[in-house]
């Protein structure tokens, strides 16, 4: 009698364990375009709750005041350096778009002169034509990202006020959903909130720091427009692998299309020198205080976190290989020892 409770328990639990299922797929299939917008929402949140804790329960201040003051401040210091820097680099999308042909022919010439001077086949014209042309059809793309990215932050700022006014009830009720013990719940969360803390703060850092050694070298070495390339430094100083190289070298190769070759290896020699090595020092120093974080977890964690969720997938990204490695490490000590205890009290 009880083994047929048991089983009808056991069915009945199946089959609601596979309605939630499908149900969150379903939720999880027509709301993926707002993920972005929840994953922001919880990076900031990460960031703030511990002032809105203290603002609220010490200082005795309205949730909802405080919760808006607060989002008030992450725009003024996150979103205003931001749309400055996008304003700036759309004039310069927009010249390169008009005078893509130019660009491409300089590219042609450049190319051209090494292989003279080399005797070797680089590239042919064909080819360069066609990486012109891609470039030119993909700049328009960027444009055209911008209102995509209003509706994002809309909608992160819209989720991120709920959170914050519910913040204490929110992580309660995380704490009794997950199915674990305390001890690993907690693990998690300390996990995810040293990983932000290292992604959201330590790679604009690093990003910004090396855009102003970049700055600098510009100046000296006497690059035209220096401080349009100090803002594509440092955003793609935040890019993983090639990272800054992403700006000097276009810009050496400039130099040398223009005929200024001691510029050109100048800045080769800065960039890779100089840039490079502030960004190897400052990521296993700056990165290693915030959160102890491996630099291949970083790497990789990037690479797939930007084709997952977009440019918020630089925080994320990390933090899924992290969680992946850490929920081994609790699934090995939540069932594997605790089956093991029990082998061991049958055996004797």
């Amino acid at each position: 009698m009880s083994n047929s409770v048991i089983n009808q328990n056991q069915l009945r639990q199946f089959f609601f364990i596979i309605i939630i299922l499908l149900l969150a797929i379903l939720l999880f299939r027509e709301l993926y375009s707002f993920l972005p917008a929840l994953l922001g929402a919880i990076t900031l949140y990460i960031l703030m709750h511990r002032w809105m804790f203290y603002l609220t329960e010490k200082k005795k201040w309205r949730k909802a005041g405080t919760a808006l003051l607060l989002m008030l401040v992450s725009m003024i210091v996150i979103l205003l350096p931001v749309a400055l820097l996008a304003n700036m680099l759309s004039s310069k999308v927009s010249y390169a778009i008009q005078h893509s042909a130019e660009l491409t022919e300089a590219l042609k010439k450049l190319v051209t002169d090494i292989e003279q001077r080399l005797n070797i086949t680089i590239a042919s014209n064909e080819n360069i034509n066609k990486l012109g042309s891609g470039i030119a059809q993909s700049l328009p793309r960027i444009l055209g990202a911008t209102f995509n990215t209003l509706t994002t932050i809309f909608f992160m700022y819209f989720i991120l006020y709920f959170m914050l006014v519910n913040g204490r009830r929110m992580e309660t009720r995380l704490y009794e959903y997950i199915p674990l013990r305390d001890e690993n719940v907690k693990k998690i969360s300390k996990e995810v909130h040293t990983m932000v803390m290292s992604n959201a703060i330590g790679i604009p850092v690093i990003a910004f720091a090396q855009g102003l050694v970049a700055l600098i070298g510009y100046l000296i070495i006497g690059i035209n427009e220096p401080f349009f390339w100090f803002g594509v430094t440092c955003i793609a100083a935040m890019l993983p692998v090639v990272g800054a190289a992403l700006a000097y070298v276009p810009i050496a190769i400039i130099l040398f299309a223009n005929g200024q070759t001691g510029q050109g290896i100048a800045m080769l020699v800065f960039g890779f020198g100089v840039i490079g090595t502030m960004d190897n020092i400052l990521r296993f120093t700056l990165l290693k205080r915030l959160g102890d974080v491996h630099p291949l977890t970083t790497v990789f964690g990037v690479i797939i976190g930007l084709s997952l969720f977009g440019f918020i997938g630089l925080i994320f990204g990390p933090l899924l290989i992290s969680l992946f490695l850490l929920l081994l490490k609790i699934y090995s000590s939540e069932f594997i020892s605790k089956q093991r205890d029990i082998n061991n009290i049958m055996e004797n």
